[in-house]
């Protein structure tokens, strides 16, 4: 009996969770709190502890990542994955219809559907009685690779379809990683010494096919869906009436898809998505073409590799052609060697570019590039330069093939490339370089944020002698800094002051200030949830960390290995000494006037500094956001707040005064 309550219960949450995450990463129209949706979580997953028995595929407990995979097994498609012609301009869309009106020996016009390309990984998912059975990549369009568990983790992928009686639907779509979502991974794999993704379709395959789901799950992607196998299985008469079909089932339909009534209207359509394209939160390539009507599709049919009823119309790529002239190789904190081109500088996409980074040395030889060798260059999603390949027909014969040293360029310590990793790294602890890294991201916005030492600064003292190891910031002292170059009594105070003032950082900043690899502030943040005091996490096992939910193997065997550094413990010892006591936020006084808020700040402020407004956020225990997303649920706003004010409003987001804001932590005001 116990067990029958249980299990409907169980079917209860399943239904209200997934309800909740389609309205949340769908529809961004959330009906309950985080707080509200976390204690149902909760509940569902002390409910299929206690009765493993009772876990199903559609449970919201399974997008967190399985078991990691020793490899991925091979999918063949019931029906294939077909590529798409290109287009590339005006002439070249009207050379489509005329061929489609050739084929079908008509003079008859007919719509189409305009559909933005997004830059990201095609994907089947296939759903028997609406519940998710198998997901898998494109690969050659006849057989992909099984990443079932890995798209389990996409939150935008309902695991169940709200028309469960449909014996079979096989969807494609397309997943994705929108620009901030890449730069906040590109900031961490940074921090990490890790080769950054040049472009968010790499940062969604990179991330889709990781052996291990849980590493999937840590990573911010979307899904959107653009037809399915067999669209006669359906229902539906044309390619309009299949997308609105698809989001009934809490399928994610893409909002600016449209109806387009002849080839001119998507000729107009394609300049206006020109235009759109650098406002948009993703990034999208160019914009996909189809014969609206499935009758008309049939009849037209496919060719060996692509329909002969769509067609993609691609933007102009952002390239120029320059020459290389050196090859720096940078040393980051972590002992990462990244080699970075140095150009003759072009102008790119209105950008003039004189850097490049290679990656690594794989990628040097993949590209065969030398000194002197004309180069063709893009700026990867119009913001990384990188290197598309080397012009060998233009090369020098004088021109000598880029090497990778074998030695650090700083330290001449010998330089190691680990087994199964594509970084080269500096192994001496000892290496200037990256202790010179190490401090300048101690002292930055990624680290503690102390005013007054930025990179030139610290740089400086580094050079000076003055500082040369982390604690030794906790030393300076006036006399020290007032008489340098570039300083002053002024300048010193408020370097001063700012010191003082990260003293008593929260455990989190800490940890991620340390610069300790896999440890960004998310990992941080586990750590301080669940160890709540820096003196704890010195004597952590790989075994407890590795309990930690959404802590991986790699960032556990990281923080073992450098909290048993006997450096690293001699370090800790001499914050200790110069007064550094990080906080867990639980323990440092905070009121959680804020608890289950998010919270964004746009606009100048007068009496905070931003980095004291969010410190606040989280202290009260709120959260704070990167941009006006469904979670938000309060803006503060300063003098000149842009946009962002404009589209809260419009989403019916709670607007804060700088002056209401501080109100509310005194608690004379509720948001």
């Amino acid at each position: 009996m116990a067990v029958s309550l249980q299990q409907k219960r169980l079917e209860e949450l399943r239904l209200q969770l997934n309800e909740h995450c389609h309205r949340y990463y769908v529809l961004d129209d959330p009906l309950i709190s985080d707080g509200e949706y976390d204690r149902l979580f909760q509940e569902l997953i002390a409910i299929e502890e206690k009765y493993p028995e009772l876990v199903t595929s559609d449970s919201p407990s399974q997008r967190v990542g399985g078991a990691a995979l020793e490899k991925f097994e091979q999918v063949e498609h019931r029906l294939p994955m077909l590529s798409l012609e290109n287009a590339f301009d005006d002439q070249d869309l009207y050379s489509f219809e005329d061929r489609l009106l050739r084929f079908l020996l008509t003079t008859e016009r007919f719509p189409y559907m305009a559909e933005p390309k997004l830059d990201g990984l095609a994907v089947e998912l296939v759903y028997e009685d609406g519940v998710l059975i198998r997901g898998s990549t494109r690969g050659n369009g006849m057989i992909g690779e099984d990443i079932t568990s890995q798209l389990r983790t996409v939150h935008s992928i309902p695991l169940r379809l709200k028309l469960p009686d449909l014996p079979r639907l096989e969807v494609r779509g397309e997943v994705f990683m929108d620009r901030s979502g890449l730069e906040k991974l590109n900031q961490q794999r940074a921090d990490d010494g890790e080769p950054l993704f040049a472009n968010p379709r790499n940062a969604a395959a990179g991330s889709l096919r990781q052996l291990d789901p849980k590493i999937t799950a840590q990573r911010p992607l979307r899904f959107f869906v653009y037809g399915v196998a067999e669209p006669g299985d359906t229902g539906c008469r044309n390619q309009q009436e299949l997308l609105q079909f698809l989001a009934t089932l809490g399928l994610p339909v893409n909002p600016l898809v449209s109806l387009c009534p002849d080839i001119g209207a998507v000729i107009a359509r394609f300049a206006e998505l020109s235009r759109l394209r650098h406002n948009l939160a993703y990034e999208i390539d160019g914009m996909v073409v189809k014969v609206n009507d499935f009758t008309l599709q049939t009849r037209l049919g496919a060719k060996a590799r692509a329909p002969r009823w769509a067609i993609a119309c691609k933007f102009p790529a952002t390239q120029a052609t320059t020459q290389i002239v050196q090859v720096d190789f940078q040393v980051g904190r972590t002992g990462a060697v990244t080699p970075v081109a140095l150009l003759t500088p072009v102008d790119v996409g209105g950008v003039m570019v004189s850097r490049a980074t290679l990656h690594n040395n794989d990628e040097i030889l993949r590209k065969d590039l030398h000194i002197g060798d004309t180069v063709l260059i893009q700026r990867a999603g119009d913001v990384i330069p990188e290197i598309v390949k080397a012009i060998p027909e233009k090369r020098n014969s004088s021109a000598e093939p880029v090497t990778f040293p074998k030695d650090c360029p700083v330290c001449s310590h010998p330089l190691l490339k680990p087994e199964g990793e594509a970084i080269t790294r500096c192994v001496n602890p000892h290496c200037p370089a990256q202790r010179l890294r190490s401090i300048v991201h101690f002292c930055s916005k990624a680290g503690l944020d102390i005013e007054g030492l930025g990179k030139k600064s610290v740089e400086q003292l580094f050079d000076l002698k003055l500082i040369k190891d982390l604690p030794d910031i906790f030393r300076l002292q006036r006399e020290d800094l007032a008489g340098l170059e570039g300083w002053g009594e002024k300048s010193a105070e408020n370097a001063l002051a700012g010191v003082r003032a990260a003293k008593e950082p929260s455990l989190t900043r800490f940890l991620a200030a340390l610069g300790i690899r896999f440890v960004g502030e998310v990992t941080a943040g586990l750590l301080e949830r669940s160890y709540k005091s820096l003196e704890r996490l010195l004597t952590v096992t790989r075994e407890e960390l590795l309990e930690v939910e959404g802590l991986g193997e790699q960032a556990a065997n990281s923080i073992v290995e450098y909290f048993s550094d006997p450096s690293v413990l001699e370090m800790m010892r001499a914050f200790h000494d110069v007064g550094v006591r990080p906080q867990a936020l639980e323990q440092s006084g905070g009121n959680l006037l804020l608890s289950g808020e998010v919270l964004l700040f746009t606009g100048s402020l007068k009496k905070l500094s931003r980095t004291e407004a969010k410190k606040l956020v989280k202290e009260h225990g709120g959260e704070v956001a990167s941009g006006i997303t469904q979670k938000l649920t309060c803006l503060v706003v300063g003098e000149k707040p842009g946009s962002k004010l404009k589209k809260a409003e419009e989403k019916g987001k709670k607007i804060l005064t700088e002056d209401e804001f501080l109100q509310v932590l005194d608690g004379q005001l509720k948001i």
